[in-house]
């Protein structure tokens, strides 16, 4: 539930991966996109949970398409807020990774309103859910839409995300592969550690074993915030287990402000495919403890 101060609603997409109890608290509202399998279109997050479509993605021998949120859904979700709210600020997965800030864009000119700005995370997943909250965070205390945008634009500064994925197959066949497709043509079987730099996923280093490769998520996790307060969500695809181990591993290596766990939709899963495991992070103003 949005406070009683609050002025400005907050939107973002479903990219985001926002855990349902933030999404509850600061009534973030989200736009999915789509996933298309076998001529059957689902919104992503509502029609299919992620582990029935793990468990089809793993069996199946058709893949499935994505497709962006449509125009309607963001003018029908813009209309809805700008009838309760003074403003809205719609924050989405890097532009240079999908189009949905541009259908945004597209809505915003339709209705013709100078009460929506667009936010671009420069990023995805859990990182992306951080800006998100540093918005909506700001809009529960009942900033302006001009503080709302700010926030967030700062947030996107303060984010990033480290990652190993058991394939890169999936990246390539949805054309996300990015500076990462140097690694296409290697005949061994690696374990990438990546990351997202300006919209972009680009390769930090390879490694031969799996556990190797998440240990190194720590690593680069160390090298970016040294000894800094981070708020920390670990985000995965298919692989509770791991991603909770490494759960514990960044709360006893870090101090973190906020940590919790999210699992990729299906939308995400289709583009990574299962056993993706990473940390999303927000480093902490120096002076911040606690």
């Amino acid at each position: 539930m949005a406070s009683d101060l609050q002025r400005i609603a907050i939107v973002t997409d479903s990219a985001a991966c926002v855990p349902e109890p933030f999404r509850q608290e600061y009534d973030i509202r989200v736009v999915p996109y789509r996933l298309i399998w076998d001529g059957v279109t689902y919104l992503d997050g509502r029609d299919l949970t992620p582990a029935e479509f793990y468990e089809r993605f793993r069996s199946c021998r058709t893949y499935p398409t994505t497709a962006q949120p449509s125009l309607s859904d963001f003018l029908d979700i813009y209309r809805d807020l700008l009838s309760r709210y003074e403003g809205i600020v719609s924050i989405h997965v890097a532009e240079r990774l999908t189009t949905a800030l541009q259908v945004a864009r597209l809505a915003i000119r339709e209705l013709g309103s100078e009460r929506i700005r667009l936010v671009d995370s420069h990023t995805a997943a859990s990182s992306e859910a951080f800006v998100v909250l540093a918005a909506a965070r700001t809009a529960a205390k009942g900033a302006s839409l001009e503080e709302v945008v700010a926030a967030a634009e700062e947030c996107t500064g303060r984010v990033g995300m480290v990652f190993t994925m058991e394939t890169l197959e999936h990246l390539h066949r949805g054309g996300r592969i990015g500076q990462a497709a140097t690694l296409l043509g290697s005949r061994l079987r690696i374990q990438p550690v990546l990351t997202v730099m300006d919209g972009q996923v680009r390769p930090i280093t390879i490694k031969r074993q799996r556990d190797q490769a998440k240990a190194q998520l720590l690593v680069e996790l160390k090298r970016r915030a040294g000894d800094r307060p981070l708020r920390a969500g670990v985000f995965h695809a298919d692989a509770p287990q791991e991603a909770q181990e490494l759960l514990e591993a960044v709360r006893a290596r870090f101090e973190c402000v906020e940590l919790f766990i999210s699992e990729f939709t299906p939308v995400m899963g289709a583009h990574t495919g299962p056993g993706i495991v990473g940390i999303g992070y927000c480093l902490e103003h120096r002076e911040t403890r606690g």
